[in-house]
């Protein structure tokens, strides 16, 4: 028992001075350590302070220099305002001056006017002295003196204009004479066309007459349901093996034709195959128009055509005009055109283009009260056409004005097409009209006692009374024909207007 009162006791003694040790010694590391901070604080303390006292002098340094700049800113627009100052007050020195100086000027000018207007009041009095002196020897008044020579110098500008006019003709014939020439032979030259007019079909050729009774049918019935069918009106008369079909649309007309083609060829003629037959034939001849068109768009080579558009220039092919096929007159237009639009330059695809629409106006679905050029270029704008394109159609026979360079080209191109012999045929009574015209038209002027119109209209011979007309008024009185002729007359080609002034002296000797 004592032994472990004396081990507890020793423990607790043990205990008690181990941790007063303890103690002790935390308390001297607690010291040193807190020395070890005060220390480290006091070291970033004095740091702190000289980088606070760094950037306190950078700043400063840079507000100086801030002012400098400042100050010497200010400086620099006070001196320009000073100069400014000084300037002004120059001008409004020298300003002051000018106004003296215009002061003085004004009163100069006013002395000067006075003198001016004592002079010219000299001077009419004189004028009117000399006006009346010389009506008194004269016997003529001023006004008719004055009328007298105003006549003459009218007389003499216009007689003077003409001879320019005349001059400046002759120079440009001269220069674009030859090269004009040049381009259309070339381009006639390229485009190798026949000369025969192919003519549409409107005679069905049989081979007996025993087919037109069969063709009338009982009481005309088959001949009745023909025409209902197609539109056409068929003519069965005496004349031998043939039949007339009578209609102003070719399309209809060639429908007809193939129609009673395969009739007579099948030998079943009634109202019920007749029907049968005209509705293949309409839906085999639309298929053509399509496939004809396409396969003209495709030799050309031209692309991107609407659809419609390349229907009618199918429709071309059985449409004429003065017996001249459309389309092929079409062909020959976009051929010259390109041809033509490439010699001068210019982009030779438009031409083509609308070389080969500029009478597309002629095979419309509806026919329309305008003329077929308007209405080509407002189905050529309705299909997406190019501005180029529909002017060249609207413009080729001049209903619109011409706004491009194509456009000429293919007015000249289309008369080339036409005018070319054997193209196209024309109806007597209108050419010998015509003839008749430009004879009349020269004899409306006076001092003209014969005219004649030779080589097929081409040339105008204008015989005129000399002791009327002289050499210069002669001059004018062909330009005037002509001009005349170009602005009220229709024809094609160009006209040579001639004026034929002779005086003869003739006696005989007996």
């Amino acid at each position: 028992m004592l032994i472990i009162i004396a081990a507890v006791v020793g423990v607790v003694v043990g205990v008690a001075i181990g941790y007063f040790l303890l103690n002790s010694l935390l308390s001297k590391k607690q010291g040193a350590i807190i020395q070890e901070a005060e220390e480290k604080a006091e070291n970033i303390k004095q740091k702190k302070m000289l980088q606070a006292k760094e950037r306190f002098l950078e700043l400063k340094e840079e507000h100086e220099l801030t002012i400098k700049d400042r100050n010497a800113k200010i400086q620099s627009i006070e001196d320009k305002l000073k100069h400014r100052d000084r300037t002004l007050s120059q001008q409004i020195e020298q300003s002051k001056r000018k106004e003296n100086e215009v002061d003085s000027i004004k009163e100069n000018l006013g002395k000067q006017l006075e003198i001016i207007d004592r002079k010219q009041k000299d001077l009419e009095k004189a004028h009117a002295k000399s006006v009346a002196l010389l009506e008194e020897i004269s016997g003529i008044s001023k006004e008719d003196a004055t009328a007298q020579i105003m006549e003459e110098l009218k007389a003499e500008a216009r007689s003077q204009g003409v001879q320019h006019v005349q001059e400046i003709i002759d120079e440009a014939k001269l220069k674009a004479n030859q090269e004009a020439k040049k381009i259309v032979i070339q381009s006639i030259q390229r485009v190798a066309t026949e000369h025969a007019i192919e003519n549409s079909v409107s005679v069905f050729n049989i081979d007996n007459d025993d087919i037109k009774g069969r063709i009338i049918g009982r009481e005309g019935r088959n001949i009745r349901a023909l025409e209902a069918a197609t539109g056409v009106e068929i003519i069965v008369d005496d004349t031998p093996e043939a039949i007339i079909l009578s209609c102003f649309d070719p399309v209809r007309r060639e429908t007809a034709r193939l129609a009673l083609h395969q009739l007579v060829g099948d030998g079943r003629i009634h109202p019920a195959r007749i029907e049968e037959v005209v509705a293949k034939t309409k839906k085999a001849i639309e298929e053509e128009i399509v496939e004809v068109g396409k396969r003209t768009t495709i030799d050309l080579g031209i692309h991107g055509l609407h659809p419609e558009l390349i229907r009618m220039i199918g429709r071309m092919k059985y449409r004429s005009s003065y017996g001249q096929n459309l389309l092929q007159h079409s062909r020959e237009v976009a051929n010259l055109s390109a041809i033509m639009a490439a010699e001068l330059g210019l982009n030779p695809k438009i031409a083509k283009r609308a070389g080969l629409l500029h009478d597309i106006g002629k095979v419309p679905d509806e026919e329309a009260e305008i003329p077929h050029a308007i209405l080509g270029m407002k189905l050529a704008e309705k299909y997406g056409e190019k501005p180029d394109v529909c002017n060249a159609i609207g413009a080729h026979h001049d209903e619109i004005e011409m706004t491009t360079l194509i456009s000429p080209i293919i007015q000249v191109c289309d008369a080339i097409s036409g005018a070319r012999p054997g193209a196209r045929r024309e109806v007597v009574e209108s050419y010998i009209q015509r003839l008749k015209d430009l004879e009349n038209l020269a004899l409306e002027y006076p001092g003209v006692s014969k005219s004649f119109a030779i080589q097929a209209g081409r040339e105008l011979r204008v015989i005129v009374e000399s002791d009327k007309v002289t050499d210069d008024v002669a001059d004018q009185l062909s330009f005037e024909i002509s001009q005349r002729i170009q602005n009220e007359m229709t024809y094609p080609g160009q006209v040579k207007v001639t004026v034929i002034r002779e005086k003869r002296a003739v006696n005989y000797a007996k």
